[in-house]
């Protein structure tokens, strides 16, 4: 039996394609869609532009105020796509906890396909140095996550495609 999807969560590292593919998504499934950069304190952007990696504790708030978001969304018997790097169990646990109707999509990818889609970028506050720090701390989903991994070298329509199948969910 096929879980009901109300909300999904597309993680990976900064630049594996989460805004390209979640922006893809809520176009099809005219679901909305925030960036977990939206919900970052001025001083974590100022600090991932200085170069310095956030520590768990900055992250704490803006895990909470994602996972509000998601649950007022969900709570209002609407829809909901955010992009968060996730990059722990413990940071998706607080953003999906036992939420069995938020779905996860793990974008992964080869280093240098991500550093080289991160070079190409313009006006992002995350410096491509920030990368390996990144990978460094990714602990990937396992299978009791419920995790759908899809690898970044495919084009965004069909890990859209791929998503869309995998949660049974239909387009708008």
């Amino acid at each position: 039996m096929t879980r009901r999807i109300s909300a999904l969560v597309v993680m990976g590292v900064s630049g594996s394609g989460k805004s390209t593919l979640a922006d893809l998504l809520s176009k099809r499934l005219g679901w909305p869609f925030r960036d977990a950069d939206e919900f970052h304190p001025p001083e974590n952007i100022a600090k991932m532009s200085a170069g310095h990696p956030l520590n768990d504790e900055d992250r704490a708030p803006w895990l909470a105020a994602i996972a509000a978001w998601v649950d007022l969304e969900r709570a209002a018997g609407k829809h909901a796509i955010v992009t968060c790097s996730a990059l722990k169990r413990a940071y998706r646990d607080v953003l999906i906890g036992d939420r069995d109707d938020v779905g996860l999509i793990f974008l992964e990818g080869e280093r240098e396909v991500i550093h080289a889609r991160m070079a190409a970028r313009k006006d992002h506050f995350m410096p491509k140095s920030l990368l390996d720090s990144q990978l460094a701390t990714l602990q990937p989903p396992g299978p009791e996550e419920r995790a759908l991994s899809l690898k970044v070298d495919a084009l965004s329509e069909t890990l859209a495609d791929r998503a869309m199948a995998h949660f049974g969910l239909q387009g708008a």
